[in-house]
């Protein structure tokens, strides 16, 4: 059984032929305004029409209904479909967390720290540099890479990469963390097993994803792929002063996101979750081992509540983001980023429609990718 009309390609030439996620004509909706700008008709979709398997769900599903439906289908043509699953209905608050941390985990490879501190977004921006990021993240998940929506994001993402000298295997090592680091934390706190299909569709997904952004080289199996990752943090993950402030930057914004009096505990409780390998690649202060068994102890006890729910019938949307409000109604995808596409029907705009404090480079990084017409800059 499978979730799309055809198999999916893992050829990204072939993306802007075939649409393996991506609605057809009749789950388009007609255009509408935006904060920015007229929103194109095959920009608006019909959540319902786009996803059929997600929108009937049986009055009364049993607590494995998502589990056994993912059993049913295809974890390499179905991957965007089961990744989707996964990550808006069964995990979307551990997903949400473990990407969190898969981000920050990138932070401890100082010439992905490097990069990072030159635009400038981290200290300038952080919550908009989050928001942009997870959001765009959000359309590939919810419509897929190669949605017309998902095809925006993707554009977003490599022009922004095109800004700056990032090599192959940095990008390679970020795209690694978005496929394993969830899952890991699954395994160890989620509130039940992995089916294998979610597994592999994970990876399938991100795959196909990192075709998309040009990133050469990306393993076929998914133990290569893992294997590489485990060499590549072996070999660079290593104390650097970049990595120290892009940490510190992250660290206090997720302290921000609470009342003043419990940033302490999320301080401790963040630490506690970064294990020995990034807390010396941070420079950050050592835990004492019974906090981290301690917060540990508490995402279980968490993951044993949400055992006994009832199951989610509904995509779970995250927590409101602070940078787009309402998003995403009245936005589209080329509305995101430090300095945001300006497609032709807006380009009488004066500038980027959105404050951007992406620092010199980035704004610089703008004016080239703008003048250059090459797929990969535009």
């Amino acid at each position: 059984m499978t979730a799309t009309s055809s198999e999916q390609t893992e050829d990204p030439a072939q993306a802007e032929e075939m649409t393996t996620t991506s609605p057809s004509s009749a789950t388009r909706g007609t255009a509408v305004p935006g904060v920015f700008g007229p929103i194109p008709a095959e920009l608006v979709v019909d959540p319902e029409r786009e996803h059929p398997l997600t929108a009937d769900v049986p009055l009364k599903p049993g607590r494995w209904y998502w589990r056994d439906l993912i059993a049913s289908l295809d974890p390499v043509a179905d991957a965007a479909e089961i990744h989707r699953i996964t990550a808006a209905f069964e995990f979307p608050w551990d997903y949400q967390r473990s990407l969190e941390l898969a981000l920050y985990r990138t932070y401890c490879i100082p010439s992905v720290s490097a990069v990072l501190e030159e635009a400038g977004n981290f200290r300038e921006a952080p919550q908009k540099r989050y928001d942009d990021t997870a959001l765009l993240m959000v359309e590939l998940v919810d419509h897929g890479y190669d949605s017309p929506r998902g095809r925006e994001a993707l554009r977003v993402i490599n022009r922004q990469h095109a800004m700056y000298e990032i090599t192959n295997d940095d990008m390679l090592y970020v795209l690694s963390t978005f496929v394993f680091e969830p899952l890991e934390w699954i395994d160890s706190v989620g509130w039940r097993r992995l089916h294998p299909h979610e597994r592999l569709a994970a990876f399938h997904f991100y795959r196909a994803v990192g075709q998309r952004m040009k990133i050469a080289d990306i393993p076929e199996d998914m133990g290569e792929f893992r294997r590489w990752r485990d060499d590549y943090e072996a070999r660079h993950f290593r104390y650097d002063h970049n990595n120290h402030l892009i940490g510190t930057y992250t660290l206090e914004l997720m302290c921000s996101w609470y009342p003043e009096p419990l940033r302490p505990l999320v301080r401790k409780v963040v630490l506690s979750l970064v294990d020995a390998d990034m807390t010396r690649a941070f420079g950050f202060p050592w835990q004492p081992p019974a906090r981290t068994r301690a917060a540990k102890t508490a995402l279980r006890a968490r993951s044993a509540l949400v055992r006994w729910m009832p199951v989610r019938r509904r995509e779970y949307g995250g927590k409101p983001n602070r940078t787009y409000p309402g998003y995403p109604e009245g936005y589209r995808p080329a509305d995101l980023g430090a300095c945001p596409i300006l497609p032709r029907d807006r380009r009488g705009l004066d500038g980027c429609p959105v404050a951007s404090g992406g620092g010199n480079a980035a704004r610089a990084g703008h004016a080239r990718s703008a003048a250059d017409p090459r797929p990969g800059a535009a």
